[in-house]
């Protein structure tokens, strides 16, 4: 894989690419952003142009890029945890590595996704290999939560934000390598967030039906049925995650509701090929209500978050709802 067949993040890669041809590679870089936007894929075809042996590195030709394709590259490698925490033994085995020449090629890279995942001790550990840094050895750490990492890791590494992609990048992306139908990947793209994990997570047959289902429930409600919107909230699942994601499709049901009431805009709109549903909610509800029912989502998914009970924080939520 080369740099040309990233989707998006050009401002990224061409930093990428001028501290390659200048020979001013860091010994340490971060890599944060939200879920899914492709930090990951970043940091490995960056791992192989350091090793790359032609003019515009990767090439996807020399034996070295072959050897990272199968993932059997002695001088690239990805840290892997089992569990949910990257330990103090991880961090010392990868000082270890650190310690030597490359084997074969130019660097030695190490990647750590998620590298927030490290303990206290596992932090301090890495810390001392970034306070005695070799030219030989470079550290790419990507992560979701750049704050959960010490500030003196922080400090020490180069460090580059990726942000969501455009509707179009997610939308292309779906289409030539999932060959997602164009109508799909265009309500899927708009759904993601920016996020083409979150895109693959989505593209499932239920999902669309699902989102359509919400949108018709909330587009026919009645406000004087409290014992309908007791039953819609059991239509909700028990699941945590099955949880959030119907409240994230909430939520963006009445953000579109919203942003039409006030601007008239269907351009803009995530569900704008639902844009019968949106008018209708947006004509029942006035711009005080639907603020009122986006904070309302927003609290009961912090709380479903942090293990409160999933039944009655729905019940009550949408007791809540105007």
């Amino acid at each position: 894989m080369t740099f040309g067949e990233i989707y998006g993040h050009q401002r990224q890669i061409s930093i990428l690419r001028t501290v390659i041809a200048n020979g001013r590679v860091a010994h340490a870089y971060l890599f944060y952003g939200m879920e899914g936007l492709g930090k990951r894929t970043t940091a490995h075809v960056f791992a192989r142009a350091l090793n790359c042996t032609a003019e515009d590195p990767p090439c996807d030709d020399c034996a070295s890029c072959r050897k990272a394709e199968h993932h059997n590259h002695p001088d690239i490698v990805t840290v892997t945890e089992g569990g949910p925490i990257i330990k103090i033994g991880t961090v010392k085995e990868i000082m270890g590595q650190m310690k030597f020449r490359p084997r074969e090629g130019r660097k030695r890279v190490l990647i750590m996704p998620e590298a927030d995942r490290m303990n206290p001790a596992a932090a301090n550990a890495l810390l001392k290999t970034l306070e005695e840094p070799s030219a030989d050895n470079i550290l790419l750490l990507t992560t979701t939560r750049p704050h959960a990492l010490p500030m003196t890791i922080l400090s020490r590494c180069q460090s580059l934000r990726f942000s969501p992609l455009p509707r179009e990048d997610v939308a292309r992306f779906l289409e030539e390598k999932r060959a997602v139908a164009p109508d799909a990947a265009a309500i899927l793209a708009a759904s993601s967030g920016g996020s083409i994990g979150k895109a693959l997570e989505m593209n499932r047959q239920d999902y669309i039906a699902l989102r359509n289902g919400i949108l018709d429930r909330l587009a026919s409600d009645n406000p004087d049925d409290p014992m309908a919107r007791l039953t819609f909230a059991a239509r909700f699942g028990t699941e945590r995650e099955e949880i959030l994601e119907r409240l994230l499709i909430l939520k963006t049901c009445y953000r579109d509701a919203l942003i039409y009431r006030e601007t008239g805009e269907k351009g803009i709109l995530i569900c704008r090929d639902r844009i019968d549903a949106i008018r209708a909610i947006a004509e029942r509800l006035s711009g005080r209500d639907l603020l009122r029912n986006i904070t309302a989502i927003e609290a009961a998914a912090g709380a479903i978050e942090k293990n409160a009970n999933k039944t009655l924080t729905l019940e009550a939520m949408l007791i809540r709802f105007a």
